[in-house]
């Protein structure tokens, strides 16, 4: 598949023990033409890691953001610098595979469609999730979304994700937190049915380790569910 039209989007907030190995992982799997990192406000060296990356690779750019605002907020800083005609979206974390992330753009690409998501919960790849409360929230936010919107969704919460430039600037992002998530599916789906969910890997990492969402953002998402139900909030 052609590389030439696939910007990767990395948000990230004090990821030094991991943003290198993601971005290099990205690298080798050598499909994305665009990758840009967003700083939202980081504290540790992560800021420096990414401008070594920056030097080293001529494709790769660096949004800095002073403060720290919340990933919808850096993602948004990121949509807004994407020069290519899909636009994909990898955390620094670890937790997802670049691989499955390449596996999206070619199934958005070569089956001309809009959007294009990874599962956790449908097809057998190999998963690790640690806390019981987060898979079961996980699914009942996603059943939630699917009967509230009426577009079946196996995973609202998943954080790998690709969209057409076109229908992703279309649509105007309000969320500066997790919640960002919800509101671009629930805002793209409302002008495509050009979707499709594929099966991905997921290892999670612990709180200890840096994971961040928390469980107060659980009731944010049913909060950003019903409000961006109405054609109002679109």
């Amino acid at each position: 598949m052609s590389n030439s039209e696939y910007t990767v989007i990395i948000p990230f907030f004090n990821e030094e023990k991991t943003l290198e190995t993601a971005v290099t992982n990205l690298v080798n799997e050598n499909f994305a033409s665009e990758i840009i990192l967003v700083n939202d406000g980081s504290v540790d060296t992560s800021n420096e890691i990414a401008l070594r990356l920056v030097r080293k690779y001529k494709y790769i750019k660096l949004i800095e953001s002073e403060h720290n605002k919340g990933k919808g907020h850096a993602l948004n800083l990121g949509i807004n610098e994407s020069s290519k005609e899909y636009i994909g979206i990898l955390d620094a974390d670890l937790e997802y595979s670049p691989n499955d992330l390449k596996n999206l753009f070619q199934e958005i690409h070569e089956n001309n469609l809009d959007i294009a998501c990874g599962s956790r919960f449908i097809g057998d790849q190999k998963r690790k999730n640690l806390y019981v409360r987060t898979f079961l929230a996980n699914k009942f936010l996603s059943i939630l979304f699917s009967i509230i919107h009426r577009k079946k969704v196996t995973d609202i919460a998943t954080c790998l994700k690709v969209f057409r430039k076109n229908v992703l600037k279309s649509i105007e992002l309000k969320e500066n937190g997790f919640s960002i998530e919800v509101e671009l599916l629930a805002k793209t789906l409302a002008r495509s049915n050009k979707f499709i969910e594929i099966p991905i890997n997921y290892s999670a990492r612990s709180y200890e380790d840096g994971k961040k969402i928390k469980f107060t953002d659980g009731f944010k998402y049913i909060y950003a569910i019903v409000k961006y139900n109405f054609s109002s909030n679109k």
